[in-house]
């Protein structure tokens, strides 16, 4: 009896990280064409040609672990580990230090945000690597 409720609670916890992080990936996806409308758009001209190349990394870093955090989602109800959920945040937490640091530095040309954008790439580095892990041991 009491496997079958471990079971169920099992099943509605992998369910819900589904929704998070398919949630998650829904919003940084939209953010991530809008931000790139916006420095197409909005930003041309106003800012120097570098501080746009900043901008377009940023949204390109952003849909590409959109992309992961996509995978991620439906992988999470069938990996049972923890290092899925692992590389899942640190995809968003590379998003928020990456992207947003180069957001910010290209929009104010304050030079020490580029210094947070390293540990944004570590993130990434860590959710591809845990990503790989889970993986190779779940699948």
């Amino acid at each position: 009896m009491f496997i079958i409720i471990d079971e169920i609670r099992k099943q509605i916890e992998r369910k819900l990280r589904l929704k998070i992080f398919l949630l998650i990936a829904v919003v940084n996806g939209l953010l991530a064409v809008a931000l790139w409308a916006f420095g197409a758009h909005g930003l041309e001209g106003k800012i120097t040609q570098d501080a746009l190349a900043r901008w377009e990394t940023a949204v390109q870093y952003q849909m590409f672990h959109t992309a992961a955090l996509l995978v991620i989602s439906f992988l999470v109800t069938k990996i049972k580990g923890t290092s899925i959920i692992w590389s899942g945040s640190l995809m968003c937490l590379g998003i928020v230090l990456f992207s947003g640091s180069l957001y910010l530095y290209a929009t104010t040309g304050v030079k020490s945000l580029a210094m947070i954008t390293p540990f944004g790439g570590f993130s990434f580095l860590l959710g591809w690597t845990f990503l790989g892990y889970a993986v190779i041991k779940y699948l």
